[in-house]
Order: C-alpha cells, then structure tokens, then sequence
C-alpha cells in the first residue's frame, strides 16, 4: 500500500502543471527614461530627466502581489535643458546633490487594479527623506520581444508628489508644489 501511494504521488508530481515563478528582467536603458515635470508660474510646463539610474524589476504574473522594483538614481545625472536651472536645482536650495546624491524608490507592495493596470507602492527617498508614494503603472505589453526574441516587458508608470515633502519648497506656491514622476521603459528577462 505503501509504495502504491508513493508511486501515485511521484505520478501526481510529474504531471501537475508547473507553478509559474517570479521573473526577474533587467531594463533596456536604450528604450527608458525617468522624468517629472512642474508648473512654472501657471505659464508653462517644465520638464527634466533623470539620465544615470539603475533599477532591479521582478514580476510575477499570476501573483502580482509577488512582483516588486527598486530604483537608485544618482541624482547628479539631472537634465532640466538649462545649464543655469540645473545648477541650481543641485544646490542645497533644492536637491542638495553634494550630501544626497543618491535618491531611491523600494516597492512594499504591488496590487492588479485592471486588466494592464497596477498600483505600485514604495518608499522614495529624496534628500535622505522617506515618504511612502504609489505609482500608477500601465503594462504596455509583456511577452516574447519581436526582435530579442527573449520575455520582454513594457510599461509606464507615473505619481505625483509634493517636492515640500522632500524638503524643496523654495518658490512654492508660484512655482508648482506638485511633481509628475513618469518612467516609461522596456526590460527583457534577465539572464
């Protein structure tokens, strides 16, 4: 009796469909870009970008919840397209680059809200200021990439948060308190 249940279990093993795991996928910074824009004076938008980061992305298909991403930005790499502007943003009046250099995003929690729609929830990190923040994430498409012929993700993601939360309020409220961080990228399974 014994080793009839034994047999049926290893049976059972063999031809029980596979459970799917997490997949890690490294980004295609070729195709990625990390921006945010602001309100001037109620005039125009302005917009920069963040050029050097890096990010770590684990998705779990059939358990979103189970997915996760980090990103490090090396805050240094900031691009407004004005030399001036930039300048000062990286002083103490703003991001303060010489003793933060380093802003971060950790996910603590991910939920499916619609059929290519997540919320993405993390700490991000900006001046040595932890706040909690939720990105609105559109999966663009996920499956095998036409051309790298490899698992591929597309995605964009964006929040809005209040750069005074972070200790950058010079000029609030004439120049916009509020804050659209977008990230749009393309990453493919990791090797």
């Amino acid at each position: 009796m014994m080793r009839l249940s034994a047999a049926a279990l290893a049976v059972a093993l063999v031809t029980a469909p596979a459970i799917a795991e997490p997949v890690a996928y490294e980004f295609d910074k070729s195709h990625a870009n990390l921006t945010f824009s602001y309100n001037h004076l109620g005039y125009s938008t302005t917009h920069g970008r963040f050029g050097d980061w890096t990010g770590e992305l684990v998705i779990d298909q059939e358990t979103p919840a189970n997915s996760r991403i980090s990103m490090t930005v090396n805050v240094d790499s900031l691009d407004t397209f004005w030399g001036e502007r930039d300048t000062h943003f990286k002083s103490a009046d703003f991001f303060e680059v010489a003793a933060h250099p380093i802003a971060t995003f950790v996910s603590t929690g991910v939920e499916k809200t619609g059929e290519n729609t997540l919320a993405v929830a993390g700490d991000l990190t900006i001046k040595g200021i932890t706040k909690p923040v939720t990105f609105d994430v559109t999966i663009n498409s996920i499956g095998e990439h036409p051309m790298a012929k490899t698992p591929a993700v597309g995605l964009d993601a964006t929040t809005v948060v209040k750069r005074s939360d972070f200790g950058m309020n010079m000029f609030v409220p004439y120049v916009g308190d509020e804050v659209t961080i977008s990230f749009s990228a393309e990453a493919l399974q990791a090797k």
